[in-house]
């Protein structure tokens, strides 16, 4: 794995204009903020991905929020998602701290690399088939530079089509009939175990259908999985 090819492929990210809705809403968002940002200056870029480049755990997304990534410029990085995600990595001994504000506060991953189907922040959250076709390459170049990969753990439904087209893409065998999403459920595909699980997301989070317990079970299941081979 060349680790300074990663670098180079998440600074061409960060430059990446090939969206124009997405480079307008991400931009609008920058300029109008919130009331309780009103102080920071937003990101208001395409959010790279981050982590260990020799991780056995790879965890993809959807796309950044509005007011977390796009404002700090870090993926899952100072909102409500986040908050969940780095408490159950730190628990499964996947990051050195449970919490993540802004991407100086020292929050390291160990063993693990955050990628998103797409990198801007969409309007609604909601991302259109171009988009998502406009990003992939950007998948399918961490994927193949990321050769440790063990365990992937697909953040919701989206996530978990966007890897499984991905590997297509790249000639890799996935299994027919296709693997359904469910929350907690595991798929050996050729020397890589895919892991589903409900996205943290308030949506989730706030009606019970994700708690804090089933996402820390996914990667302590994770924790396992990945010194396995099939």
């Amino acid at each position: 794995m060349s680790t300074t090819s990663l670098v180079r492929l998440q600074e061409q990210i960060t430059r990446c204009a090939l969206c124009p809705r997405l480079v307008a809403h991400r931009e609008q968002v920058a300029r109008e903020k919130v009331k309780r940002y009103r102080d920071w200056e937003y990101w208001g870029r395409p959010v790279p991905s981050f982590g260990d480049p020799r991780a056995r755990l790879l965890i993809i997304g959807l796309a950044p929020a509005a007011h977390g990534g796009n404002r700090t410029g870090r993926v899952f990085t100072g909102d409500r998602s986040g908050d969940w995600l780095y408490e159950a990595l730190y628990a499964a001994g996947f990051a050195n701290q449970p919490t993540s504000v802004h991407k100086d506060d020292g929050l390291q991953l160990r063993d693990c690399y955050i990628t998103a189907a797409v990198h801007c922040a969409p309007p609604d959250n909601k991302p259109l088939p171009d988009e998502f076709i406009a990003c992939r390459p950007y998948l399918l170049q961490e994927l193949t530079l990321l050769k440790q990969v063990r365990v992937v753990v697909a953040l919701g439904q989206i996530a978990f089509a966007a890897y499984l087209t991905a590997r297509r893409k790249l000639g890799l065998p996935v299994p027919s009939p296709i693997p359904r999403f469910r929350h907690g459920q595991v798929f050996p595909l050729d020397g890589i175990f895919l892991l589903g699980s409900y996205h943290p997301s308030q949506q989730n989070t706030f009606t019970g259908r994700l708690t804090r317990e089933m996402l820390q079970t996914i990667f302590h299941d994770a924790r396992k999985l990945v010194g396995r081979t099939e």
